[in-house]
């Protein structure tokens, strides 16, 4: 091994792989006036092909990859040799060129290409091709990645990953330095993938004091933003000391006098020894006004006489209804709010389509809605009307970035019927009440004992238990939905049992005994070539190890779309036909976090990308990549409201601290023909006797009895 202060110059040919949160690449650079390649490692965020690189670092022996070269520090500049400042615009950096372009630019201009871009762009007209609309999209890209490229310098220098310059520059634009030496915690609070600890770095870095008032205040806010994402909307005062000290290396005394000035500055409220922050205080606050608010006012839809429109329903639907059924029937079509909720089996569609068909003889201003696409999908089939998501009936107006259908502006409707009402969290909940009309009666169906919403809050929960909605609980499963043992082992599980595991032939559901991850995984890549990909769904607990979504995600790829036409960015491969998925709300697309579909068109040329979701195209820009991810495997939580034919899950010790009653039950319940388990007894053990998912934290069912 050589002194760690080698240097090695040369032109990066290729990004073999690049990790997006930690920006570890590992790339393929030329040597300067020599065809040799050499594999460099290193923290390299937003490399692309085409830069050239001044490197100081070591030698190491890989005993699988040989000889690479670490990069301790670099410095880079932009392209002056040909095949570099080809490489660069063929890396996907410059929307509208894409490689044919690429080739044909710097055949035509050489070395001065990337100076022709720059000063005399109408150059570029005499290139085939190429028309005023693409240079002008060109030059909007070249001048914006100029900026982006003193962002990554400005990041790198205080010793930051630069791979979210992007991100940055689209948030703040031209006052992107400024903005960040100001207040760098504004970036763990407005860019996705970076944390305090980052912000936290760069403000070191500019010698912000670390007892700052700046510094403890936005570590509060990260910490409350962080609780959030785990589902509660409050959290103990003398529980948070603790996490806000460690977190932020100051002591508990120096919080407490941080939280006294935020509850005085009302950023905070508090309430006996939970804390809030402002949205979800009035989140959770607004729920139990608007609740108040419709229970305050008379049903529109006139009185029927229960015992006759229970007969015609059955008549008309050509069934006949339970004893608990009716009576959920007979209070669906009395009460102005009512919550129906039960497993799988139990009847709930029956009786959403009784009350639907009662309720369709009093009026016509009827709306349906779901939380997500498949869930509002289902409900269409199941009822023979038109639902919609709870999204889509509320309106978003993209310039205000707020719903235009509120208390001012309410919906059109005298009886509106929510499905998988367990999903809805507090925030859209508070929006959705928000906007019923006084007179509009109001129908939640749900299953309580599936995983709560992935946003903060327990709604359907902490509502059922405010007891303020009248509530049907259905427990029976009817006879067709007895035979199958999805599920009737969905209801084991929900009552502490372990399922039925002896296999029987032609069988719905299975447990495959395998002992180590690998083996988990390779059962898996067997069990996914038997049935149609696209019928056929693996859910995992979590995300990281052998069998978490992440590495299943890779595998599955490779082995049901190993497809010559891809894209890749930071190390992350798109393939044509790829199934993905939305990872996060964006209303001007109309796509929402957990939509699922497949990629139908990679255009390199335009730096665009299309998906299919259901019947609807949505076009990505290669740099809002970040929205998608594989979903070959995704998580149980992301999963939720949506079902599949197949669904497979890995069930492993491996992942015990994920493992538990709720999960195993909203998982095995999203199978509609076939459900199989795979892993150990042990495991699903584990999860069977773990009665209650990680708490929640929540105010609701407080602030809903405090005003009954």
């Amino acid at each position: 091994m050589t002194s760690p202060q080698d240097q090695l110059q040369g032109t990066v040919t290729h990004i073999v792989f690049s990790q997006e949160d930690t920006g570890f690449t590992v790339a393929r650079l030329q040597k300067e006036h020599s065809t040799e390649e050499i594999v460099i490692i290193g923290t390299l965020p937003s490399l692309q092909p085409g830069e050239t690189l001044f490197c100081q670092g070591s030698w190491k022996k890989h005993a699988q990859y040989g000889k690479q070269f670490e990069v301790a520090s670099f410095i880079s500049k932009m392209p002056s040799d040909l095949i570099g400042i080809q490489k660069y615009l063929e890396s996907g950096m410059i929307q509208g060129i894409g490689p044919a372009y690429a080739e044909r630019i710097v055949k035509k201009f050489g070395l001065s290409t990337l100076q022709v871009i720059d000063e005399k762009p109408e150059r570029l007209l005499e290139i085939e091709g190429i028309g005023a609309k693409r240079i002008e999209k060109i030059l909007s890209c070249w001048k914006e990645q100029r900026s982006i490229r003193d962002v990554m310098v400005f990041l790198r220098g205080h010793l930051v990953g630069s791979s979210y310059a992007h991100k940055i520059f689209k948030l703040y634009g031209e006052k992107s330095i400024e903005k960040v030496q100001e207040n760098p915690y504004l970036l763990c609070k407005a860019i996705a993938g970076i944390g305090f600890k980052t912000a936290d770095k760069i403000a070191q870095s500019l010698s912000i004091a670390k007892e700052s008032s700046l510094r403890l205040d936005s570590g509060i806010e990260y910490l409350f933003r962080e609780l959030a994402q785990e589902g509660h909307t409050c959290y103990p005062q003398s529980a948070f000391l603790p996490l806000a000290a460690t977190l932020l290396e100051v002591p508990e005394q120096k919080i407490e006098e941080r939280l006294l000035f935020l509850l005085q500055e009302k950023v905070l409220f508090k309430e006996g020894d939970l804390l809030w922050v402002y949205l979800f205080y009035y989140g959770e606050a607004h729920i139990a006004r608007e609740i108040h608010r419709l229970l305050d006012h008379p049903c529109l839809l006139r009185s029927v006489d229960i015992s006759k429109a229970l007969d015609w329903a059955q008549q008309q639907l050509r069934l006949q209804l339970a004893k608990e059924q009716a009576e959920a029937v007979a209070l669906g079509i009395q009460k102005k709010m009512m919550i129906i909720t039960g497993g799988p089996g139990t009847g709930k569609s029956t009786i959403t389509k009784a009350i639907l068909r009662i309720s369709e003889k009093l009026t016509n201003k009827i709306l349906l809605a779901a939380p997500t696409g498949r869930a509002a999908k289902r409900m269409s089939e199941i009822t023979h009307k038109k639902a919609f998501t709870i999204h889509a009936i509320l309106e978003m107006d993209f310039v205000t970035k707020k719903f235009k259908k509120n208390r001012d502006n309410p919906l059109a409707c005298d009886l509106l019927i929510v499905d998988e009402a367990s999903m809805i969290d507090t925030l859209l909940m508070a929006e959705l009440l928000k906007a019923v009309p006084n007179t509009c009666r109001v129908l939640l169906i749900g299953d309580v004992d599936q995983l709560p919403s992935v946003g903060a809050g327990n709604v359907l929960k902490d509502l059922i238990e405010s007891n303020v909605f009248s509530t049907a609980i259905l427990r029976r499963i009817f006879r067709q939905a007895a035979h199958s043992k999805i599920i009737t082992n969905a209801h084991r599980v929900n009552q502490g049992y372990l399922p039925d595991l002896e296999p029987s032939p032609n069988s719905d559901f299975h447990f495959l005994v395998k002992d180590t991850p690998e083996e988990v995984l390779q059962e898996i890549l067997q069990q996914v070539q038997k049935h149609p990909k696209e019928k056929t769904q693996v859910l995992s607990p979590m995300r990281k190890g052998v069998i978490g979504t992440e590495n299943l995600n890779l595998i599955l790829q490779k082995a049901l779309n190993p497809s010559t036409r891809s894209l890749t960015r930071m190390g992350r491969s798109f393939h044509l036909h790829d199934k993905v998925m939305q990872i996060k709300n964006n209303y001007q697309k109309e796509v929402y976090n957990g939509d699922i579909g497949n990629i139908i068109s990679i255009d390199s040329e335009e730096e665009e990308l299309l998906v299919l979701f259901d019947d609807k195209n949505v076009v990505y820009a290669f740099h809002e990549l970040d929205e998608i991810v594989l979903a070959y495997a995704v998580s149980i939580h992301k999963f939720q409201g949506s079902e599949c034919d197949n669904v497979i899950i890995p069930v492993h010790t491996s992942h015990f601290k994920m493992l538990n009653k709720n999960l195993l039950y909203t998982g095995i319940t999203r199978g509609k023909k076939q459900v199989i388990l795979i892993g150990t007894k042990k495991a699903l053990a584990i999860g069977v006797k773990n009665a209650e998912a990680s708490g929640r934290y929540t105010g609701l069912r407080n602030r809903i009895t405090q005003k009954s």
